[in-house]
């Protein structure tokens, strides 16, 4: 049986986790190769009673829905999440179960992300949303957890897809 493997897809906000995820899950659809992709901002998207944990729910829904999968025989997960630090990591990686867990960051100049953030979120948080973003970046440059980097200014979401997938070993073409 083939281990369980987790791509990680971490970035500020607006560098393109969400849109890579997609296209990442196109292009291993027409490679016949099984997977998850998994949005995981979506699994915490919730207001809880006084002591309940958002995160603490997100991640026993991503173990409840890698299980689901990995019964079905899916062995690859691709999850979009900006991990801020080691222990956010480690989490995501129990929770999925993944023997081999590889971290691509998307980049993109802060005024990209600022705009691509003020143009997809027109609502009450829009304005926290683009002051989160310079802020968001500097903690991933601290945390310095990615295995590798993918510029997503000027490309195509295909090109960006195809070069994470290449540089993880989930595509060899």
């Amino acid at each position: 049986m083939e281990r369980k493997s987790l791509l990680i897809i971490t970035g500020s906000m607006g560098a393109g986790k969400s849109s890579v995820l997609g296209e990442a899950s196109d292009i291993l659809t027409l490679q016949n190769i099984p997977h998850a992709a998994i949005d995981l901002d979506a699994f915490g998207l919730a207001y809880l009673p006084p002591g309940a944990s958002n995160d603490a729910a997100m991640y026993r829904n991503l173990q409840s829905v890698c299980k689901n999968y990995a019964s079905l025989g899916v062995r690859r997960f691709l999850v979009a999440r900006a991990i801020e630090d080691r222990a956010t990591l480690e989490h995501c990686s129990k929770a999925v179960s993944a023997k081999n867990t590889v971290v691509c960051r998307l980049s993109a100049s802060i005024a990209t992300m600022r705009q691509r953030v003020k143009m997809r979120e027109s609502g009450a948080f829009q304005g926290q949303f683009v002051a989160r973003v310079k802020k968001l970046n500097s903690i991933l440059d601290r945390a310095r957890l990615e295995d590798f980097t993918v510029a997503t200014e000027h490309r195509s979401l295909s090109q960006i897809a195809r070069e994470m997938l290449l540089k993880a070993g989930w595509i060899f073409t």
